[in-house]
Parts: structure tokens; sequence; C-alpha cells
């Protein structure tokens, strides 16, 4: 991957259904080198997916917190299973350090994170939390 390919990919971040025109001339470059480096991307693996992002206040569970789990022992596997169950987890991440998983939580409320987290901390398996509110995101 080289400067243009990161300059692509930051164009695509700002704006996933730019046309391949206004990528070609944002980067000085032909719009088959734009088609030809998007496939690339595709075909390595880089560029995975093209999504639509929606204003916080849009989304129906607007509210978001990041948690983080210890696991005690080998029980990863099972804990993650149970997690992937939960509809208030979002995402989930592994990690190194102090925890062993990052969960995304979404809810409507405080009183639904209250619920999420009750229903989580009961996970067997799960030996420690801890969960930040995100209040503001900032667009890279």
């Amino acid at each position: 991957m080289d400067d243009t390919d990161r300059r692509l990919i930051g164009l695509l971040r700002s704006d996933a259904r730019a046309s391949v025109a206004s990528l070609a001339k944002a980067l000085g470059v032909a719009r088959g080198t734009v088609q030809n480096r998007m496939s690339r991307l595709a075909a390595d693996g880089i560029i995975v997916g093209y999504t639509v992002r929606l204003k916080p206040d849009v989304e129906e569970q607007r509210m978001r917190a990041f948690m983080t789990v210890s696991v005690e022992g080998s029980q990863v596997d099972a804990v993650l299973k149970s997690l992937r169950g939960d509809l208030s987890v979002a995402a989930l991440h592994s990690t190194n350090g102090r925890w062993d998983i990052v969960a995304e939580l979404r809810a409507d409320s405080l009183e639904g994170f209250d619920r999420a987290l009750a229903r989580i901390r009961l996970v067997e398996g799960i030996s420690q939390t801890e969960t930040s509110l995100l209040l503001s995101t900032f667009k890279f």
C-alpha cells in the first residue's frame, strides 16, 4: 500500500459514495487508476465493504458505551459467545493487557444500559468489567 492508496482510503472514509471521477480528480490520477486500486484493495482484503454512517440522533439506540471485560482463565470463547447473543452488544474486540475484551454497547436510555450491564455481569467467566459512556464522537 502506498501513499496514493492511503489517500484514496481517506477519501472513501469521508464519502464512500464518491464517484470514481471525483476520487480521480482529488488524487490527480486517471479514473482507471482509481478503479484498479479500489479493485486491488478489495481483492487484498484491505477494503472489505462500504457503509452508511448515520447521525447519532437518527439511530434508535442513541447512547453508546465501551465496556472492558476481564475473563477468568480460558473462558474467552464462551464469554464471547454469550456476549454475541446480547442485543445491546454492537461490537466485540479482543485485546491484550489488563482487559481481555472490549465491547461496544448501545442502549436507548441509562435504564437500558443498567439492564444490559446487569445481564452482562452475570455471564459466567466474566471476572471484572469497567464501562465508560461515550459522550462525543469526533470525525477523523
